[in-house]
């Protein structure tokens, strides 16, 4: 891919970042929900960590006051359900977010009432979608854990390459209702229908919100003169509100995304060239890997 045709298609990125803008300036409320997110899951990990560490054994080495922390079953059982419940609360939210940005999408007018009971019809899906993708995590973490600097990045190309191929199972499981295996097939099945086009729209999105962020970081960083307190107030507030908006600027493009790889109209809040522009046919030897 040339220089060129990447920067067309982060400007296609920005472009389809501002369609999404525009759907949330229509449901503002769908902003609130990375914030009830954010605060279900620290709860969540609050009292499954404070319930954890009641379980670990306190051991005093024999003639000294040297004590050590030992995990003990107890303390795995209730970490491993902590994880999943934690994963389940993530993902949960998310997918109301995708239910209703595809309400609004559909040409409905969604509430917090409606994306919510949207979302709960397939929370089996999501909750079993949860647990598949909190165990890859979990096989990932431990083997990064267990080799060395090489083990440490080939972990992490495989994770970003299963959070890339699965970054549309959410979608196919609130939009078409399917169970979370299923949901992974149809999210690779897009990915390779259009040979990681779409990958450019996933980066340009982060780009756009990292590009978000440095505002923040310059103004903050001019009142570190006066008083560093300040400076951590104002930028961890600003990157706060930077992560709600493109969290629900996420879940609305990514909808989209999937409405259109799949032949769903989208109605007037995106225009189908720019969403053509990010799903587009493989060519070339992009075939060969199909």
């Amino acid at each position: 891919m040339t220089e060129n045709a990447c920067m067309s298609r982060f400007s296609n990125s920005v472009e389809l970042a501002k369609s999404s803008l525009g759907v949330l300036q229509k449901d503002k409320s769908l902003a609130t929900i990375p914030v009830m997110s954010a605060v279900a899951c620290g709860i969540v990990v609050l009292l499954f960590g404070g319930a954890a560490y009641l379980t670990v054994d306190t051991i005093t080495e024999p003639g000294t006051t040297t004590t050590t922390w030992q995990v003990t079953p107890a303390t795995w059982a209730i970490g491993i359900v902590g994880l999943l419940v934690v994963g389940f609360v993530a993902q949960f939210f998310g997918a109301v977010l995708v239910a209703g940005a595809n309400e609004r999408l559909e040409g409905g007018d969604p509430t917090l009432g409606s994306a919510f009971r949207r979302a709960s019809q397939h929370g089996g899906a999501i909750l079993g979608w949860a647990a598949i993708n909190a165990t890859v995590g979990a096989i990932l973490q431990a083997i990064r854990e267990r080799t060395g600097f090489l083990g440490a990045i080939a972990t992490s190309l495989v994770g970003m390459a299963w959070n890339v191929v699965t970054w549309l199972a959410v979608p196919a499981i609130v939009v078409e209702g399917l169970g979370p295996i299923e949901a992974i097939r149809r999210s690779v099945q897009l990915l390779k229908q259009t040979w990681g086009e779409n990958l450019i729209a996933q980066i340009g999105l982060g780009a756009i919100g990292f590009l978000a962020v440095l505002p923040g970081l310059v103004v903050s960083g001019l009142l570190w003169l006066v008083s560093p307190i300040a400076f951590i107030v104002v930028f961890v507030l600003w990157v706060a509100a930077v992560s709600v908006v493109m969290t629900a600027l996420g879940a609305i493009y990514r909808t989209a995304l999937f409405r259109f790889a799949t032949g769903l109209p989208n109605g007037s809040d995106f225009d189908p060239e720019l969403l053509a522009g990010a799903f587009r046919p493989k060519t070339g030897a992009s075939r060969l890997l199909g």
